[in-house]
């Protein structure tokens, strides 16, 4: 019986037992006297395969939390984007409405020229009325 225990925990540590096997391996480990660490060992899986699958929920809890804190840091990072593509957004308009204006102040500049240019011509007619002002005839 103890060469056959050893034979089958042989099987099972290198991983080549099967299911019937280690069932029997259990029973004869029950029966038998010494290998308390296997004893100890299938005992603990036997107590840890009746144990309710309640502990398996905390990773998820984890996992949400993980998940909640990747949300904020991401609602985080797209508020941010957002601030500064509407800054980019303000300094483009500004210097939109800065280009308009002073293409507005061009033309309104190069139309003022063509005005004074116009009035030119209208104050060298003044110069020629002033024969008839130094040649007054004299009034009595």
């Amino acid at each position: 019986m103890k060469e056959r225990i050893e034979k089958l925990l042989n099987s099972y540590w290198a991983g080549e037992s099967t299911l019937q096997e280690e069932a029997e391996l259990r029973e004869l480990l029950k029966k038998s006297d010494g290998f308390e660490s296997e004893k100890a060992w299938f005992a603990e899986l036997e107590d840890f395969s009746k144990e309710e699958p309640h502990n398996l929920q905390k990773p998820r809890r984890t996992q949400l939390a993980n998940l909640s804190w990747m949300g904020w840091a991401a609602s985080i990072l797209i508020l941010i984007g957002t601030y500064f593509g509407w800054q980019a957004y303000e300094r483009q308009q500004e210097e939109q409405a800065y280009h308009e204006v002073m293409a507005a102040l061009s033309l309104f500049q190069e139309k003022y020229s063509e005005g004074q240019q116009q009035l030119q011509k209208m104050n060298d007619l003044k110069y020629l009325n002033t024969t008839n002002e130094l040649f007054k005839p004299l009034e009595k």
